[in-house]
Protein backbone atom coordinates (compact mmCIF):
# COMPACT_ATOMS: atom_id res chain seq x y z
CA UNK A 1 0.00 0.00 0.00
CA UNK A 2 1.07 3.06 -0.70
CA UNK A 3 2.50 5.86 1.69
CA UNK A 4 0.28 8.39 1.43
CA UNK A 5 -2.66 6.13 1.40
CA UNK A 6 -1.25 4.16 4.36
CA UNK A 7 -1.49 7.78 6.62
CA UNK A 8 -4.99 9.07 5.08
CA UNK A 9 -6.34 4.77 6.48
CA UNK A 10 -4.35 5.77 9.53
CA UNK A 11 -6.01 8.99 10.38
CA UNK A 12 -9.59 7.95 9.53
CA UNK A 13 -9.44 4.65 11.51
CA UNK A 14 -7.52 6.46 14.55
CA UNK A 15 -10.01 9.23 14.69
CA UNK A 16 -13.29 6.81 14.45
CA UNK A 17 -11.99 4.68 16.23
CA UNK A 18 -10.97 6.85 19.11
CA UNK A 19 -12.15 10.68 18.54
CA UNK A 20 -8.31 11.58 18.57
CA UNK A 21 -6.28 13.48 15.62
CA UNK A 22 -3.17 11.44 15.14
CA UNK A 23 0.21 13.00 15.58
CA UNK A 24 2.17 13.08 12.07
CA UNK A 25 4.48 9.75 12.56
CA UNK A 26 7.96 10.76 12.49
CA UNK A 27 9.18 6.86 10.46
CA UNK A 28 7.53 8.61 7.02
CA UNK A 29 9.75 9.53 4.06
CA UNK A 30 11.20 12.88 3.90
CA UNK A 31 9.06 14.10 1.53
CA UNK A 32 6.08 14.17 3.95
CA UNK A 33 7.78 16.99 6.14
CA UNK A 34 9.21 19.31 3.48
CA UNK A 35 6.80 19.41 0.56
CA UNK A 36 3.30 21.64 0.19
CA UNK A 37 1.38 20.63 -2.05
CA UNK A 38 -2.80 20.76 -1.97
CA UNK A 39 -4.58 16.96 -1.29
CA UNK A 40 -7.38 15.72 -1.69
CA UNK A 41 -8.48 12.19 -0.18
CA UNK A 42 -10.77 10.21 -1.60
CA UNK A 43 -12.98 7.62 0.29
CA UNK A 44 -14.70 4.74 -1.37
CA UNK A 45 -17.44 2.01 0.08
CA UNK A 46 -16.72 -1.32 -1.62
CA UNK A 47 -20.43 -3.06 -2.48
CA UNK A 48 -21.33 -5.74 -1.04
CA UNK A 49 -19.48 -8.29 -3.52
CA UNK A 50 -16.38 -6.08 -3.02
CA UNK A 51 -16.40 -5.61 -7.16
CA UNK A 52 -16.97 -2.12 -7.57
CA UNK A 53 -16.99 1.09 -5.43
CA UNK A 54 -19.04 4.18 -4.53
CA UNK A 55 -18.05 7.19 -3.14
CA UNK A 56 -17.83 7.68 0.22
CA UNK A 57 -16.53 10.84 0.90
CA UNK A 58 -13.61 13.17 -0.92
CA UNK A 59 -12.25 16.59 0.84
CA UNK A 60 -9.54 18.09 -0.07
CA UNK A 61 -7.44 21.56 -0.56
CA UNK A 62 -6.52 22.43 -3.91
CA UNK A 63 -3.52 24.84 -2.35
CA UNK A 64 -1.56 23.95 0.56
CA UNK A 65 -3.05 25.49 3.79
CA UNK A 66 -0.87 23.22 6.28
CA UNK A 67 2.84 23.34 7.20
CA UNK A 68 3.63 19.51 5.27
CA UNK A 69 2.23 17.22 3.01
CA UNK A 70 1.70 14.57 6.33
CA UNK A 71 -0.02 17.59 7.66
CA UNK A 72 -2.92 18.06 4.41
CA UNK A 73 -3.29 14.53 4.26
CA UNK A 74 -4.11 14.06 7.70
CA UNK A 75 -6.65 16.92 8.50
CA UNK A 76 -8.29 16.34 5.06
CA UNK A 77 -8.88 12.45 5.12
CA UNK A 78 -10.25 13.02 9.04
CA UNK A 79 -12.58 15.57 6.99
CA UNK A 80 -13.16 13.33 4.10
CA UNK A 81 -14.75 10.53 6.75
CA UNK A 82 -16.77 13.11 9.16
CA UNK A 83 -18.14 16.43 7.18
CA UNK A 84 -18.60 15.85 3.97
CA UNK A 85 -22.14 17.00 3.33
CA UNK A 86 -22.96 14.54 0.93
CA UNK A 87 -22.53 11.39 3.54
CA UNK A 88 -22.79 10.96 7.17
CA UNK A 89 -19.82 10.37 9.22
CA UNK A 90 -18.14 7.29 8.61
CA UNK A 91 -18.53 5.43 11.75
CA UNK A 92 -16.14 2.37 13.52
CA UNK A 93 -18.32 -0.32 11.60
CA UNK A 94 -17.60 0.86 7.89
CA UNK A 95 -13.98 1.16 8.26
CA UNK A 96 -13.68 -2.88 6.83
CA UNK A 97 -15.78 -1.91 3.60
CA UNK A 98 -13.50 1.16 2.74
CA UNK A 99 -10.75 1.90 0.17
CA UNK A 100 -9.23 5.63 0.24
CA UNK A 101 -7.39 7.66 -2.66
CA UNK A 102 -5.17 10.59 -1.91
CA UNK A 103 -4.70 12.82 -4.79
CA UNK A 104 -1.46 15.00 -4.23
CA UNK A 105 -2.61 18.30 -6.96
CA UNK A 106 0.15 20.18 -8.77
CA UNK A 107 -0.27 23.90 -9.16
CA UNK A 108 -3.70 25.39 -10.90
CA UNK A 109 -2.88 27.47 -14.41
CA UNK A 110 -5.35 29.56 -15.60
CA UNK A 111 -6.60 28.73 -18.94
CA UNK A 112 -8.92 30.60 -21.62
CA UNK A 113 -11.49 27.76 -22.61
CA UNK A 114 -12.40 24.94 -22.41
CA UNK A 115 -10.00 24.06 -25.45
CA UNK A 116 -7.24 24.10 -22.99
CA UNK A 117 -9.07 20.90 -21.08
CA UNK A 118 -9.11 17.36 -21.17
CA UNK A 119 -11.66 15.50 -18.43
CA UNK A 120 -8.84 12.52 -18.35
CA UNK A 121 -5.81 14.88 -18.21
CA UNK A 122 -7.03 17.69 -16.15
CA UNK A 123 -8.63 18.95 -12.87
CA UNK A 124 -10.77 21.84 -13.02
CA UNK A 125 -11.25 24.97 -10.83
CA UNK A 126 -14.08 27.56 -11.72
CA UNK A 127 -14.01 30.86 -9.84
CA UNK A 128 -16.41 33.32 -10.17
CA UNK A 129 -16.29 37.29 -10.18
CA UNK A 130 -17.99 36.77 -6.81
CA UNK A 131 -15.10 34.91 -5.28
CA UNK A 132 -17.00 31.48 -5.30
CA UNK A 133 -14.86 28.54 -6.19
CA UNK A 134 -15.86 25.01 -7.43
CA UNK A 135 -12.98 21.99 -8.22
CA UNK A 136 -13.19 18.58 -9.79
CA UNK A 137 -10.67 16.23 -9.97
CA UNK A 138 -9.60 14.53 -13.37
CA UNK A 139 -10.48 11.19 -14.41
CA UNK A 140 -13.77 11.15 -12.47
CA UNK A 141 -16.27 8.28 -13.94
CA UNK A 142 -19.21 9.33 -15.63
CA UNK A 143 -17.49 12.72 -16.59
CA UNK A 144 -18.20 13.16 -20.15
CA UNK A 145 -16.23 16.38 -21.50
CA UNK A 146 -14.68 19.77 -20.52
CA UNK A 147 -17.68 21.12 -20.52
CA UNK A 148 -19.59 18.76 -18.41
CA UNK A 149 -16.72 18.95 -15.94
CA UNK A 150 -17.16 22.46 -15.63
CA UNK A 151 -20.76 22.08 -14.93
CA UNK A 152 -20.54 19.76 -12.50
CA UNK A 153 -17.46 22.34 -10.51
CA UNK A 154 -19.88 25.43 -10.72
CA UNK A 155 -22.80 23.52 -9.19
CA UNK A 156 -20.57 22.02 -6.66
CA UNK A 157 -19.74 25.96 -5.74
CA UNK A 158 -23.20 27.44 -6.45
CA UNK A 159 -22.34 29.38 -9.60
CA UNK A 160 -24.90 29.99 -12.35
CA UNK A 161 -23.14 29.58 -15.48
CA UNK A 162 -25.93 31.67 -16.95
CA UNK A 163 -25.18 34.81 -14.92
CA UNK A 164 -21.59 34.62 -14.16
CA UNK A 165 -18.75 34.94 -16.03
CA UNK A 166 -15.95 32.97 -14.52
CA UNK A 167 -12.27 31.98 -14.70
CA UNK A 168 -11.15 28.63 -15.44
CA UNK A 169 -7.74 27.21 -13.98
CA UNK A 170 -6.39 23.85 -15.07
CA UNK A 171 -4.16 21.02 -12.75
CA UNK A 172 -2.84 17.57 -12.92
CA UNK A 173 -2.52 15.72 -9.80
CA UNK A 174 -0.79 12.30 -9.11
CA UNK A 175 -3.27 9.40 -7.62
CA UNK A 176 -2.32 6.81 -5.38
CA UNK A 177 -4.56 4.10 -4.13
CA UNK A 178 -4.16 0.86 -2.18
CA UNK A 179 -2.66 -0.65 -5.81
CA UNK A 180 -0.37 2.59 -6.24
Amino acid sequence: MNEYVKLARLAIETYIKTGEKIEVPKNLPEEFFNCQKGVFVTIYKKNDTGSEKQLRGCIGTFAPIKENIAQEIIDNAISSATNDYRFNPVIEKDLNNLSYEVSLLNPPEQIDSTKDLDAKKYGVIVKSQDGKTGLLLPDIEGVRSPEHQIEIACQKAGINLDEKKIELFRFTVSKYNLAS
